[in-house]
């Protein structure tokens, strides 16, 4: 019995250490060598303080910002751990709504954020993604469209004229991966970020 019990034994931990312990540890150093800064969550720094990372959404409320699309994540309520709140953009609840089509709660919420933003911009339609949340709840980017509907507040907002803010939004388009994979994105952090670079906001 011994007789199979011994190579058993002697494969878990072989097995342990290299997969557990020598694997992560390589492919950790690889990437900290080749790709540090991806490596060690994308932070964008800013006098000498990290102020986001370009993978995570932040919730930017300021007229002088532009908004990234909505977020259905939650946190554990304060004042009762057995309630949740709304916690925008909480990067350790990732999560949709999970709320159907046919949820008067959430049709109730559209409707409501659709007829802010045709207030806000009546000459152009309102695009889909800054009404509707992804499923992760984190998403950092928005659509070309999303944010040229921006263009006309955040300009108002900052002194700029609407082409020298629409040329900014050009500037941070990116396009598809290798002109097939995903679609036009823009990365709203990054796009504030410069924006901030240009003239101070008015609204934070």
């Amino acid at each position: 019995m011994l007789h199979h019990i011994r190579p058993a034994c002697t494969m878990i931990v072989l097995m342990t250490i290299v997969t557990g312990l020598a694997y992560p540890l390589a492919m950790t150093g690889a990437a900290q060598l080749l790709f540090p800064r991806q490596a060690n969550g994308s932070l964008i720094v800013r006098d000498g303080k990290p102020i986001g990372s370009t993978l995570i959404g932040q919730a930017f409320a300021g007229e002088g910002y532009f908004h990234t699309r909505p977020s259905a994540t939650t946190d554990t309520d304060p004042a009762d751990a057995t309630k949740t709140i709304a916690a925008p953009y909480n990067a350790a609840n990732s999560g949709g709504s999970n709320l159907g089509p046919t949820s008067q709660a959430l049709i109730d919420r559209v409707k409501a954020d659709a007829a802010a933003l045709a207030a806000e911009n009546p000459a152009m339609p309102v695009p889909v993604d800054l009404v509707t949340t992804s499923a992760s709840g984190l998403d950092p980017d928005i659509t070309p469209a999303a944010a040229l509907f921006q263009v006309p507040r955040v300009a108002k907002a900052r002194g700029l004229t609407q082409d020298r803010v629409r040329q900014l939004v050009a500037a941070h388009t990116e396009g598809r991966l290798a002109g097939i994979i995903g679609e036009p994105h823009v990365n709203v952090l990054l796009l504030n970020v410069d924006l901030d670079g240009l003239a101070f906001p008015v609204g934070k």
